[in-house]
């Protein structure tokens, strides 16, 4: 073959790479694009908290501002908002475009992810679009300004090192994801089960408190008590009592009448239980893991703990949504509808916190307003140091209770929640031998 036979062969192989390569691109753009126009809207979850947030830092000295408790949400969140203020761009654009950025973050990942499985081709760019144009990951960061994407992108980029058996990124990025929210630990379980089988040595889950603590320098720095720092998640866990918070989740089977004080600590006790009993059916099991089995129990992981644990909000089911997508293109003939029924369960969720009906708003009026929209004599609007939690009357307007709309929500998710159990199940199950027939060659 000639030079410039070999020369054409290289350009007709390359052709459909770069045609790939801009198809995602401008797709990647579209999505970027479609976030930019819901910039403009304001939740009631930024106008109530994350606003007076930002106006706290910016009139309270910036840096400085950290050392007091006026924040429910950990340290290096309040970091980037930090930052923020130091920026010559709109508060509420700042905000939408730090979790845009780890929307990104968490579609690589989702990408990566995907190319251990498949490699080169269409798929693995197909399921980080995917991703990247789910409903609930689109509103979540251009809509809301919520920060679920942060510690979604950190904990999928654990798991893809988990799958590289690279242990010590991975427990750094884990490490990451509970720095900025405290639901990454839907995922430990699956830390757990790896650790158990070796998969990781154990020293990696010291590291996660390690990246969670050394992210707290700063803000030790800055004169905020420790005790105030690690105290963040023991508030957030008791600051609702609801056993749902417009969560799909199994509490919505339930009566109004059902006693939360008491049903709560039962649920969490279930939901221990069930954990630990499947993670003892993973130690027992003598199936050799792999990637696909550990991209499995991820998004069983995912899925189960905030479908059985109460006090739930809509937003916990973030992690599955996108752990759905990825065990899909693993096994797709089994799971190919699961990502719908979660994306259908969560997004219709959303809708009520951020649509809620004519005449109401989730928190109903400002707290601390006045009828005409002025704020009492004496009264900055500014969040107090020492805290400032949501009055339970703005949170029992949050909270829906036990609809028919939500028991079919909550329907949907259930079978997602049975279906990704029972493949992880299967997966775990020890092949079983067909016997000879009679007269075989042995």
């Amino acid at each position: 073959m000639s030079v410039a036979a070999e020369s054409v062969d290289i350009d007709e192989n390359r052709k459909p790479t770069f045609r790939r390569e801009g198809l995602v691109a401008a797709a990647v753009v579209a999505a970027i694009v479609a976030r930019v126009s819901m910039f403009g809207h304001e939740s009631s979850d930024y106008r109530l908290f994350i606003k007076d947030w930002y106006d706290f830092i910016s009139t309270h000295g910036g840096f400085s501002a950290l050392k007091h408790d006026f924040s429910d949400y950990n340290v290096p969140y309040l970091y980037l908002i930090t930052l923020l203020t130091y920026l010559p761009i709109p508060a509420l654009v700042g905000i939408k475009v730090i979790s845009v950025v780890f929307d990104l973050v968490l579609a690589y990942f989702a990408y990566r992810i995907v190319v251990l499985r498949h490699g080169g081709g269409w798929l693995p760019p197909l399921a980080a679009l995917i991703v990247l144009f789910l409903p609930t990951v689109a509103t979540n960061s251009g809509l809301w300004g919520q920060a679920d994407s942060i510690y979604a992108a950190f904990g999928l980029g654990g798991v893809y090192f988990l799958l590289r058996r690279r242990p010590w990124p991975a427990g750094v990025f884990f490490g990451l994801s509970l720095a900025f929210k405290l639901q990454a630990v839907f995922l430990f379980p699956l830390l757990l089960v790896l650790a158990l089988k070796k998969w990781i040595p154990w020293r990696v889950l010291l590291v996660v408190p390690g990246v969670v603590l050394l992210l707290d320098v700063p803000a030790l720095l800055a004169g905020a008590p420790l005790g105030q720092l690690l105290s963040v998640y023991v508030e957030q866990t008791s600051s609702y009592t609801a056993l749902s918070l417009n969560a799909p989740s199994i509490y919505q089977f339930l009566p109004a009448s059902a006693d939360a004080a008491v049903i709560r600590p039962v649920g969490v006790a279930v939901t221990g239980l069930v954990v630990l009993g499947l993670c003892l059916g993973v130690l027992l099991s003598r199936v050799r893991l792999t990637t696909t089995k550990v991209v499995l129990m991820g998004a069983t992981s995912a899925v189960l703990v905030p479908f059985l644990l109460p006090s739930m909000h809509e937003r916990y089911f973030y992690l599955a949504e996108v752990l759905a997508v990825v065990a899909a293109f693993f096994l797709p003939h089994r799971l190919w509808y699961v990502p719908v029924l979660v994306q259908v369960a969560s997004f219709l969720a959303y809708l009520h916190v951020l649509f809620p009906p004519a005449g109401s708003t989730p928190f109903g009026d400002p707290s601390g307003e006045m009828g005409d929209g002025r704020l009492p004599p004496g009264d900055t609007g500014l969040p107090v140091p020492g805290g400032n939690p949501p009055p339970e009357s703005m949170v029992d307007q949050l909270v829906s209770g036990p609809t028919l709309e939500f028991r079919i929500l909550a329907a949907l998710m259930a079978i997602a929640v049975v279906s990704v159990l029972w493949t992880t199940i299967r997966e775990f199950r020890p092949a079983t031998r067909r016997p000879r027939p009679e007269g075989a060659l042995q």
